[in-house]
């Protein structure tokens, strides 16, 4: 199985400081869409493994996240892709769970639900706390510019062997080549 996972803020769709609280603030980011059916007709399976801290905090509600990511398999499939296994940690920072990343609890519930092994798997974020989660289960760590890509590469020292992209739409173009 060629398996990718992705997070979603700053990956799939435009990031906020102020949290993605709607459906109409939800926007994915010029040729995300693209990328993902792409992966998806080329027999990939793209998963997605997204932090919603902004469920704890009481910003929306989990039918708001759910109608996010019922639109984002919607506009995949006009293209002809798929998504797979999208999984979330509704949790705050201080909640002290296993799936907010960095901690790999949600990356470790892909692999189970797939029933493969994460090392090599290619794991594309825009945060250090993405590349971090990618470390400590093996994967990949992939880094794009778009979200906090640029800022995270400004700021941070980035781990060995970490690939850095544009977008996702570039990350498309170097796995279909």
């Amino acid at each position: 199985m060629k398996l990718i996972i992705l997070d979603r803020d700053g990956v799939i769709n435009q990031d906020s400081d102020a949290y993605i609280k709607s459906l109409e603030e939800w926007i994915p980011i010029p040729g995300s869409i693209e990328a993902i059916a792409a992966l998806s007709k080329a027999g990939w399976t793209v998963a997605v493994a997204t932090n919603q801290s902004g469920i704890a905090r009481g910003y929306y509600p989990l039918s708001v996240l759910e109608a996010m990511h019922a639109r984002l398999r919607e506009l995949v499939a006009e293209q002809g892709g798929e998504v797979g296994l999208i999984v979330q940690c509704p949790h705050g920072p201080d909640d002290g769970c296993e799936c907010r990343k960095p901690k790999p609890g949600m990356l470790l519930q892909i692999a189970a639900h797939y029933d493969v092994p994460l090392a090599g798997v290619w794991f594309v974020g825009d945060s250090a706390s993405d590349l971090e989660t990618a470390l400590a289960v093996d994967c990949q760590p992939v880094l794009v510019k778009t979200g906090k890509g640029e800022r995270t590469l400004a700021k941070a020292a980035l781990p060995t062997g970490t690939l850095i992209f544009d977008d996702l739409a570039a990350v498309a173009a170097r796995l279909l080549t």
